[in-house]
């Protein structure tokens, strides 16, 4: 299993910096929208959906994906061409991440209405999807370093958790996670964030800089655990470990991406205002 694991991990970071680095923008789109397609299968399936409606939902969330790719766009570019269609795609997603998915893990609600699990489906992933476009676009290397905040957090929740884990934070949807993993994965990124913000010479000059910086660090952090916890949730109404056996020794595409499906539109709302184009 963990041969499976470390040469499914090898493979899979190789090829995504190859596509990230090597394809074309509109390439790019097309590889994106493949991404939402497969997510959308494997919710399909947490949500029990038939063969025929189930392979209906996946192409119509890769199409989506698409076609809101070549709308908000240039496809030769990846120059924005519609700002505020994409700044309300994004604020629909934090306000799901930030405002819903707390309450949702609160009273453990399921998605047994079948319209509103599979609008669900597409608030998850067609945000994170449009942010991966975004960007990659504004910087392949900041994407790496936005994606590689989510994988320290889990590293450091992991470590911090398995040592000194005594409080559980959330018993009843992943028994394995603790209030000490959860303040390891806040400092893991915290080091991480002042490393990288170090490395490009970007660290805050002033007492008020520090603290907004600090701030953002902890709620991206914050919501990384919310997207791991909503999956985890999703999985065990379904009574499913993984959400998919598409990658070997690691379960499905959410099970690799659930926590950068609730923290790239965040990030993608916050380059956007970086660059002055919010309304």
């Amino acid at each position: 299993m963990l041969k499976a694991r470390v040469v499914t991990a090898l493979l899979l970071l190789a090829g995504f910096l190859a596509t990230l680095f090597l394809l074309p923008f509109f390439g790019w789109i097309l590889f994106v929208s493949a991404v939402a397609g497969v997510g959308a299968w494997e919710w399909g399936g947490l949500l029990k959906l038939d063969g025929a409606l189930r392979f209906g939902y996946a192409f119509a969330a890769m199409a989506l994906c698409a076609a809101l790719g070549w709308i908000v766009f240039d496809s030769g570019t990846g120059t924005v061409v519609l700002a505020t269609l994409l700044v309300t795609i994004f604020l629909v997603a934090c306000v799901f991440w930030m405002l819903a998915v707390p309450v949702w893990l609160g009273i453990r609600w399921a998605a047994t209405i079948r319209f509103a699990g599979l609008a669900t489906g597409l608030v998850i992933l067609i945000p994170a999807c449009l942010a991966l476009m975004h960007l990659r676009t504004f910087s392949p290397l900041f994407l790496l370093a936005a994606m590689a905040t989510v994988w320290v957090a889990d590293i450091s929740a992991y470590v911090i958790g398995r040592k000194f884990g005594r409080h559980k934070l959330a018993l009843t949807i992943s028994p394995g996670k603790t209030w000490e993993g959860a303040a390891g994965a806040v400092a893991g990124v915290m080091i991480y964030g002042v490393a990288v913000a170090w490395s490009v010479g970007r660290l805050p000059n002033t007492m008020g800089g520090w603290m907004l910086f600090s701030l953002s660090l902890v709620v991206l952090t914050a919501v990384s655990i919310l997207g791991d916890l909503f999956e985890s949730l999703i999985k065990r109404q379904a009574g499913v470990k993984d959400s998919g056996t598409l990658l070997p020794g690691h379960g499905g595409v959410l099970d690799r991406i659930d926590s950068l499906t609730s923290t790239l539109p965040l990030v993608g709302l916050a380059v956007l205002y970086w660059e002055g184009q919010l309304p």
